[in-house]
């Protein structure tokens, strides 16, 4: 009996000695694939360094074990394993097999993010403009913390405090999101144009769309300087159409006091955009729509039926667009916004399509290089709801906690923090 109990305190007792690794995977066994991201963000703020196991079950995270990490992933429901150095060690040399389309990609810092909202909305702690933003409900429901700035900030070069910038849904072109026809006699969008002069005209502008050109400009100081750019649905577009449209009124009397340039077409420069080159102003300012870029509204696919699909990337030739696409599914519900998708032949060649619904010749989901930066452009508004209204409510993530829509842009927001790799040409 005495040596029963000898073997088991042994046992027991060399235990962590073996477990020693705690895998979080994120294949479809993950319960919360959304607050998972939130489990390795809040890792790497104890400044301890993690991995990502790109195309190893979804994308899986990993990290040296400790009981306060198991706590965490208990506390916030996020599926985990703890395995032995010996079956971690194995997993690493699988995944090293030229052969394997896989690779390890260590995270080391925890990026400072930052989400450009406008800054009476933070101030008066409720949102002007009567729409979410999925960035901002997912950063929150994860638990990855973030700070706001605003066009202030971005004029003070505070933009070069963070490592990642998200680009609210903004409209860089200064017509207020073309909702004049439907929304111009509302509460909302008068006070938020009063608001916007305001801010423009403390700030030394004469319109806001010469603030908001400006505020382009240093945002593209902050790319090519090094920084992680994300955007979604208008804030798109309206970002390159500003850039091509720099030096000239594309605004309309009701934007901004006096007429468009009748001949702003023929002087827009696309060398100086990120993603767009070729397309059209839409000229009608009741219109709501910006350019040609985005694809018509009028989709040529049922809603029940809508999915684009993730392109599929060589891990240890090309890890950039590979984290930007791990996900349990290659296929992704569409969803759509006031930009939705954008027409490939609008898209410069030097930049990577993501993700593309090909039968209808849709692409969803770019990301490119700027200078010594990236940046990520994603159409629609909500993954997770299909069409969102002006004043639909927010939609409740603990309702989708394994959404693939999301995980791109938390995909994104994890992006910053891994070790640098030159792309291989």
């Amino acid at each position: 009996m005495k040596n029963i109990v000898i073997t088991f305190l042994l046992v027991a007792f060399s235990l962590p000695a073996f477990a020693s690794m705690l895998l979080i995977p994120m294949d479809p066994d993950q319960k919360n694939h959304l607050k998972a991201y939130g489990i390795a963000y809040w890792v790497l703020q104890q400044e301890v360094e993690s991995y990502w196991l790109l195309n190893y079950r979804g994308g899986s995270f990993a990290f040296p074990y400790t009981k306060a990490f198991e706590k965490e992933c208990l506390t916030r429901g996020v599926s985990y394993e703890v395995i032995p150095d010996a079956a971690y060690n194995k997993i690493v040399g699988d995944i090293a097999n030229p052969e394997v389309n896989m690779d390890v990609m260590k995270l080391e810092v925890a990026p400072k993010i930052a989400v450009y909202t406008p800054e009476f909305n933070a101030r008066h702690g409720r949102r002007i403009q009567p729409w979410d933003d999925a960035v901002t409900l997912v950063l929150t429901y994860a638990e990855i913390p973030y700070e706001t700035v605003y066009d202030r900030d971005a004029m003070t070069d505070k933009l070069a405090e963070f490592d990642w910038l998200h680009l609210h849904h903004e409209d860089f072109t200064g017509q207020y999101g073309r909702f004049y026809r439907s929304f111009g006699s509302t509460g909302w969008y008068k006070e938020n144009q009063r608001k916007m002069e305001e801010l423009a005209t403390s700030l030394g502008f004469a319109k806001v769309s010469q603030l908001k050109l400006n505020v382009v400009k240093k945002i593209r100081e902050y790319v090519e300087g090094g920084g992680f750019m994300f955007a979604m649905c208008s804030a798109t577009d309206t970002y390159d159409i500003a850039l091509a449209a720099e030096g000239h009124d594309i605004c309309a009397e009701m934007y901004d006091g006096d007429g468009a340039d009748p001949n702003a077409q023929s002087k827009l420069d696309f060398s100086k955009t990120f993603c767009f080159k070729d397309f059209d102003l839409i000229k009608n300012p009741l219109q709501y729509e910006f350019a040609t870029i985005d694809r018509p509204q009028t989709k040529q696919v049922a809603p029940e039926v809508d999915y684009f699909t993730l392109f599929d990337f060589s891990a240890k030739w090309d890890p950039v667009p590979t984290m930007l696409t791990q996900c349990h599914t290659r296929t992704v519900k569409g969803f759509m916004g006031q930009t939705t998708a954008y027409q490939k032949n609008m898209i410069k060649s030097d930049v990577l399509i993501l993700g593309e619904n090909k039968p209808v010749g849709e692409t969803r989901y770019l990301h490119g290089t700027r200078g010594q930066g990236f940046w990520t452009f994603y159409g629609g508004h909500d993954p997770e709801d299909y069409r969102h209204y002006v004043n639909d409510p927010e939609t409740d993530l603990n309702l989708h906690p394994n959404s693939p829509g999301y995980r791109l842009i938390l995909n994104n927001i994890l992006f910053p923090a891994a070790k640098k790799k030159k792309r291989k040409t």
